[in-house]
């Protein structure tokens, strides 16, 4: 049976998840997800109470969140492409990256859409204050952490490259990363540049018009 992975194209964890099966050209069925798709998202929530995704089905394995996704695939779908180096020492700063774009870039990103998506008498202007705080200061860390580096953790794309793509592409639109952050502008035009990602870029396009705080005419 092939692997199986149920999401949507306009989702910034699915193209997480995207981005690594890409990467090394594995073969999979995308089971997307949506009101076309009824069947899918049943098989969604049958494999999955919680019923948020991506998900991946392999045989008789099923892997939910983004991160633990991209673990199983390195470990029994490996490719040329290493997404996590085998060595501790190479893999802590990868897997602690990850965790700082999932947290740090996206969580605040999603908090400030998320308020968008809100009744006007039900919105969080303090809430929303404060994300955009932790956006500017996250993105001030990663323009010094990532000063010299081609990609998040050196040379290599990875796990963690997997994370920003989606994190900062999604981040600038809804709270743009300073011109001033130079370092930073230049890694994210990189990750869009990248095939894996520029596929999935692409493959969302039909979906911008849905993007709460409207979709920038850039990208």
């Amino acid at each position: 049976m092939s692997l199986q992975l149920f999401g949507h194209p306009f989702s910034s964890y699915t193209m997480k998840a995207l981005i690594a099966l890409y990467e090394n050209e594995t073969p999979f069925d995308f089971r997307i997800l949506g009101p076309d798709h009824p069947e899918n998202g049943a098989e969604l929530a049958r494999r999955w109470s919680i019923a948020k995704f991506p998900l991946l089905v392999d045989g008789g394995t099923t892997v939910f969140e983004t991160s633990p996704i991209i673990e199983h695939l390195t470990a029994f779908h490996p490719g040329p492409v290493k997404l996590i180096p085998a060595d501790a020492r190479g893999a802590v700063p990868v897997r602690m990256l990850d965790r700082v774009f999932d947290s740090h870039v996206m969580g605040p990103m999603q908090a400030i859409v998320a308020d968008a998506l809100r009744p006007e008498d039900a919105r969080d202007p303090y809430g929303v204050a404060r994300a955009r705080t932790a956006l500017d200061t996250i993105y001030g860390w990663l323009d010094q952490t990532l000063a010299g580096r081609q990609w998040a953790a050196g040379d290599a794309f990875t796990l963690a490259d997997a994370a920003a793509a989606p994190a900062l592409f999604y981040a600038d639109w809804a709270h743009p990363i300073g011109e001033d952050r130079t370092t930073l502008k230049a890694y994210r035009a990189r990750l869009l540049a990248r095939p894996s990602f520029a596929r999935c870029i692409d493959d969302a396009r039909p979906y911008r018009p849905f993007f709460p705080l409207g979709a920038p005419d850039r990208d």
